[in-house]
């Protein structure tokens, strides 16, 4: 790999990877506090019914996914943390249809595109991490 395909790729990894560790570590400390929004207003009245606790304590198990995936990304873990980020927002935006916001819903469908191209990243970013440490090595 070329040094400005190098400097490409880490242009691009680095800013989603220092987003898609912040923003869910934020939202998810957030669930506790509800300074941003009030989170349950994005809850589609169908969800809550089916849930089998009251939406403030489905929202604090949220923040702690949230939290969790976050740290992923900032970890070794980065790829894996990426996936379930994509997962798990194609999932809220799946909610956010149901609820009527579909504005929100298709910023987080591309969220979501986003958090699996970062994914694709980490794997370039791991195999070149692995060819040096062969070359090194050698």
């Amino acid at each position: 790999m070329s040094t400005n395909d190098e400097k490409a790729l880490t242009c691009a990894y680095l800013p989603l990877r220092i987003a898609f560790g912040l923003v869910p570590i934020l939202a998810g400390l957030d669930k506790f506090a509800n300074l941003l929004t009030d989170w349950s207003a994005y809850l589609a009245p169908a969800a809550a019914r089916l849930l089998p606790v009251s939406p403030d304590v489905f929202f604090g198990f949220v923040g702690i996914v949230e939290i969790a995936v976050g740290i992923l990304v900032w970890t070794r873990f980065v790829r894996l943390g990426a996936f379930a980020a994509m997962g798990w927002l194609f999932l809220i935006a799946i909610n956010l249809i149901a609820a009527g916001d579909l504005d929100i819903a298709v910023r987080d469908l591309v969220l979501a595109v986003a958090a699996f191209v970062l994914a694709q990243l980490a794997g370039v970013q791991a195999r070149r991490g692995a060819g040096a440490a062969r070359t090194a090595a050698s």
